[in-house]
């Protein structure tokens, strides 16, 4: 179901691998993060029938920093090589905003996972899109 939708939305945009490969890492970061959160949104409301302001606590153990740094340390070693560098770059980008309730590790960690999950979207490779956001909420990825 979300594989389809994400595919069929990418569908209507044309940019080409290289492409991707040449956008800043935050660029990357930027979209990573509104497809995680919609992976994570569409699990709990299908997984979990309850009212909104629980959904949003649900999510947020999710969504936040640590969870994302947690989750990306967790499925390293079960990266490509060319995965692991862009969570490299990601994590080594150079952010203009200081995180309010997030230590600076995390944060960048969760850039680089982040970056990761835009970097697979944008690429079209929705399968290992996928495998990475269903890895990510085993558990261990929340608290």
């Amino acid at each position: 179901m979300f594989e389809d939708i994400i595919g069929n939305m990418r569908g209507d945009f044309d940019i080409k691998p290289i492409e991707v490969m040449n956008l800043q890492p935050l660029v990357l970061a930027y979209i990573g993060d509104a497809i995680y959160e919609a992976y994570v949104r569409t699990m709990l409301v299908v997984n979990k029938k309850t009212n909104v302001n629980m959904l949003h606590k649900m999510s947020v153990k999710f969504v936040k920093a640590k969870a994302q740094s947690d989750t990306v340390k967790r499925i390293m070693d079960r990266l490509t090589a060319e995965e692991q560098d862009v969570v490299r770059r990601g994590r080594n980008a150079k952010s203009a905003t200081v995180p309010k309730h997030a230590e600076v590790t995390d944060y960048r960690y969760s850039t680089g996972y982040e970056a990761l999950v835009g970097y697979l979207y944008l690429t079209k490779q929705t399968e290992r899109l996928m495998d990475i956001l269903r890895m990510s909420v085993e558990d261990g990825s929340q608290e």
